[in-house]
């Protein structure tokens, strides 16, 4: 184990201790290179039951969520070995994913044997939890295994002390993205949710108020990972990294998806509904049966961000109900357009957290004039369309009766109904392309002359009666090299790169 001065280097029942759930069943052969796809039913299935509860409810594990006796579809292993020291906390973690497995239709084997880490044996499992593992847990043979698995398209859900873990393999290292430094007594903060279309945070608000044990880290892996939630060190005593101090995140990471949280540290945390759903997303997102935009973000600049419609003007009937306890707009009657008024774009990355409530359509505009018309829009700039049933040239991820999208690589990216979507569009010259949860899906020049992307506004579509389709977190970041994107106040956890 790598010395380090922690309260963590000590023990405290042990390394080692079996976790009383038994051996680790046999090796057996994977279906296809990872079951997520097949995880993602049951798992939306739960997820609209846990946000379907009452908001003071949000994330509770509801009894008879998924359909009881569903299959197993998906497999998790949840490793908690400590080689330094053990959190009593341990259980109660692992019964809460064995509940969430349970509910959720995905299997969930325990063990602290690190034996389970061969390739025959990994393969078998979509995503492996490191349950406040500490020190060194692996040797070498088994650290090769997992490097292995993970290069292959596995997937790692790193909770509270995995950041306390294997000081001196720099694969893992980059994995759980920073290491563990310190920490002060435990104690309530201020938790700023800076990704709200993530798994694991989109049921939260964009400030969570929490008692845990709050850990300092040695590194800050912003720009190697996508934050999704940061502390605020004004809000509790023992900070030490400053206005900017990550506790959750996630990434792709060589080959495999990576999730970490902070959170974990207290028993209370695994009975509590809000927490609970926190874990259940980063483990939906490792094992591939939920997908999200995990590239690191920085420099963008909201338009929209949840508070208000200011700089936005409506064109059209219908319009967007604003809800500020959710941060959302949701399109109301049309057809409409509600388009950002206070800045044209010319060069840009426009990004934007969408969700339909069913099958619904609307659409992303981009690239038209200053009208107070939307057929203005349509006639002379693009829309990316957000439509689950139509054509393939007017279905999601399309250049609207222009391009379709790459359907393949659209499919195996895209959220179902009642759960959030990442669009990144990006505009360059006459050339667009576009990003659904972090996956480049459609690539598009212009040469319309009568049509172009050198310039002009951009807006989001209200369709029609029946048609719901909810916005969140609307964000662009300038691209020219003169600069010329609109100038707005950055938000605290906004930062210039």
């Amino acid at each position: 184990m790598h010395p380090h001065s922690s309260p963590h280097s000590r023990s405290e029942s042990g390394p080692g201790a079996p976790s009383g759930r038994g051996p680790v069943p046999a090796p057996g052969r994977r279906s296809g290179p990872r079951r997520g796809a097949r995880l993602a039913a049951v798992g939306a299935t739960l997820l609209l039951a846990l946000t379907a509860l009452p908001a003071a409810a949000s994330g509770a594990a509801a009894s008879g969520a998924a359909a009881s006796g569903a299959a197993d579809d998906g497999r998790v292993l949840v490793f908690s070995k400590t080689a330094g020291f053990r959190h009593d906390s341990i259980p109660d973690g692992i019964a809460a994913i064995e509940e969430l497995g349970a509910q959720g239709g995905f299997a969930v084997d325990a063990t602290e044997d690190a034996a389970a880490f061969t390739p025959d044996n990994l393969a078998r499992y979509d995503a492996v939890v490191f349950l406040s593992t500490t020190g060194d847990v692996l040797d070498t043979a088994q650290q090769s295994a997992f490097e292995g698995y993970v290069r292959a398209g596995g997937g790692y859900a790193g909770v509270h002390a995995a950041a306390d873990t294997e000081y001196d393999w720099p694969f893992y290292e980059g994995l759980a993205g920073a290491y563990f430094q310190s920490h002060p007594a435990i104690q309530q903060a201020t938790v700023d949710v800076e990704d709200r279309a993530n798994p694991a945070t989109a049921h939260l608000a964009p400030t969570w108020e929490r008692t845990d044990e709050w850990y300092n880290y040695r590194t800050n892996p912003r720009e190697r990972v996508r934050v999704l939630a940061a502390l605020d060190e004004s809000s509790y005593q023992g900070g030490e990294m400053g206005e900017d101090h990550p506790i959750s995140w996630c990434q792709e990471y060589q080959g495999g998806r990576a999730f970490y949280t902070g959170f974990g540290h207290t028993k209370e945390s695994y009975a509590d509904p809000a927490f609970r759903q926190h874990l259940l997303g980063g483990i939906r997102y490792a094992t591939g049966a939920a997908h999200a935009d995990c590239r690191p973000e920085q420099g963008y600049t909201p338009l929209f961000d949840g508070t208000s419609t200011d700089g936005w003007k409506q064109a059209g009937p219908g319009g967007f109900t604003l809800d500020t306890g959710s941060g959302t707009l949701t399109s109301t009657g049309g057809m409409g357009m509600l388009w950002y008024q206070a800045s044209e774009l010319h060069a840009y990355s426009l990004k934007l957290d969408w969700k339909m409530a069913g099958d619904d359509n609307s659409g992303v505009y981009v690239g038209f004039p200053a009208s107070d018309d939307p057929w203005s829009a349509v006639d002379n700039g693009y829309e990316v369309q957000i439509d689950a049933t139509d054509t393939p040239d007017h279905t999601t991820g399309s250049v609207y009766g222009f391009q379709s999208a790459d359907l393949a690589k659209r499919d195996a990216a895209l959220n179902p109904p009642g759960e959030w979507n990442t669009y990144e569009i990006r505009v360059e010259g006459e050339r667009l392309r576009i990003w659904l949860n972090g996956v480049e899906i459609n690539d598009f020049t212009n040469s319309d002359p009568a049509r172009s992307l050198l310039q002009g506004y951009v807006g989001i579509q209200n369709h029609g009666e029946g048609d719901e389709v909810s916005f969140r977190n609307i964000r662009v970041k300038d691209l020219s090299a003169k600069g010329g994107g609109p100038q707005r106040h950055h938000q605290r956890h906004h930062h210039d790169g």
